[in-house]
C-alpha cells in the first residue's frame, strides 16, 4: 500500500510538473496595461504621468505562406495623461510641459515570420484635448486615493481630432545557447498627432522565446498549427536603449490643424526633436499568463523641462481559446 502510495505521489508530481514546464498554445489573449511614474517609487506625478490600455489580441491562420510563422490581430483603447512638473500648478509659469489627455481606439496587425523578424501595421484614432477626459480621469483618482488636489488643466492643450498611423520592425541578430540574444528594433509613426522615427538594439536574458511568439513582439497568441514545440514559456529580463526622433507631438504642440480660440488659456510649446530613452524589464509567460514590468528613462522632451521624465509599465494578459 506504501509503495502504491509513492508511485501515486510520484505520477502526481510528474502529471503537475508537466503542465507547468511545458506551455500550451493560445489563440488568443485579452489584459491591461498600465503606465504611472508612481511605480517608480520615487514620489513624482510628473510629465507623462498616467496611461491606462485595454488590448484584446487573436491569432490568425498562415496557411500557404512558406515565410509566414504568426500573424496576430489585435484591437485596444487606452488614455494617457500629460502634466507639467506636478498636477498643481496655480499659474502659467509653471507650465514646463503642456497639460494633455489623448484618448483613443486602435487596430494592429502583427505579421511575424520564420526568420525571427516581424513588421507590425498599427492605426489609432481618437481625440487630444477636454475631449480626452484627461483632467476628469486625474482628478478620479487623486480624490479617490487621497493624494493632493489638482490645478492647471484650464492651461490643456484644446480639443483636436486624431489620426495616426504606426509601423514597427524587429528582427534577430544574434543568439546564444546561454540563453542571450540581441535584435534590432525600428518604428516610424505618421500622423495629425505623432510623427517620427526611432532605432535601437533589444537584449535579452533568460528563458527566451522565439519572436515569432514572445511577449517581446506581442506574439504570445498563436494557433496550434503555427506555434514552437520547444516554447516552454518565457522568464527573461530586457534592455533597449533607443535614439528617437519626433516631428511632431500633438500632446506638445496642440493639434496639427486647430487655431487657438479666443480667450483660451491653452499652453503648448516645441518639442525637443532627439530624444535618448532607455528602457529595462522583466517578462513572464506562464501557461495562461503574460506579466511584464517595464521602466523607460527618457531624456527631456520638451524645452524648458525642470525636470527628467521617468515611468513604469505594468502589463498583464490572459491567455485562452
Amino acid at each position: 500500500m506504501k509503495l502504491k502510495i509513492k508511485r501515486s505521489v510520484i505520477t502526481l508530481s510528474l502529471v503537475v510538473c508537466s503542465l507547468i514546464v511545458n506551455a500550451q498554445t493560445y489563440s488568443s489573449e485579452a489584459g491591461l496595461q498600465t503606465d504611472n511614474d508612481s511605480y517608480l517609487f520615487q514620489g513624482s506625478d510628473r510629465y507623462y504621468t498616467d496611461g491606462l490600455f485595454l488590448f484584446y489580441r487573436h491569432a490568425l491562420a498562415t496557411t500557404n505562406n512558406a515565410k509566414l510563422q504568426n500573424k496576430v490581430l489585435g484591437f485596444e483603447v487606452g488614455q494617457k495623461i500629460f502634466n507639467p512638473q506636478t498636477g498643481n500648478i496655480p499659474t502659467a509659469t509653471g507650465v514646463d510641459r503642456p497639460f494633455a489627455g489623448y484618448l483613443y481606439a486602435g487596430a494592429s496587425l502583427n505579421l511575424l515570420y520564420k526568420n525571427e523578424s516581424n513588421l507590425k501595421l498599427s492605426v489609432q484614432t481618437g481625440v487630444i484635448g477636454p475631449a480626452a477626459k484627461g483632467e476628469q480621469a486625474q482628478k478620479f483618482v487623486h480624490d479617490t486615493f487621497g493624494f493632493y488636489s489638482i490645478n492647471g488643466w484650464k492651461y490643456q492643450i484644446q480639443n483636436a481630432f486624431q489620426l495616426n498611423l504606426s509601423a514597427e520592425y524587429n528582427r534577430l541578430l544574434y543568439r546564444n545557447d546561454e540563453g542571450f540574444d540581441v535584435s534590432g528594433s525600428a518604428y516610424a509613426n505618421l500622423g495629425t498627432g505623432f510623427t517620427g522615427a526611432g532605432v535601437g538594439p533589444l537584449f535579452r536574458l533568460g528563458k527566451l522565446g522565439k519572436l515569432f511568439n514572445s511577449v517581446s513582439t506581442q506574439s504570445t497568441a498563436i494557433t496550434k498549427q503555427n506555434a514552437d514545440k520547444d516554447h516552454k514559456g518565457e522568464f527573461f529580463i530586457h534592455f533597449k536603449p533607443q535614439f528617437n526622433y519626433v516631428a511632431y507631438d500633438a500632446t506638445i504642440e496642440g493639434g496639427l490643424f486647430s487655431n487657438k480660440e479666443p480667450g483660451s488659456l491653452e499652453i503648448t510649446a516645441k518639442p525637443v526633436r532627439t530624444i535618448f530613452s532607455n528602457q529595462l524589464g522583466a517578462s513572464y509567460v506562464t501557461k495562461r499568463w503574460v506579466i511584464d514590468y517595464t521602466a523607460t528613462f527618457p531624456t527631456k522632451v520638451v524645452n524648458p523641462q525642470r525636470y527628467s521624465q521617468q515611468w513604469a509599465s505594468i502589463t498583464l494578459m490572459y491567455r485562452f481559446n
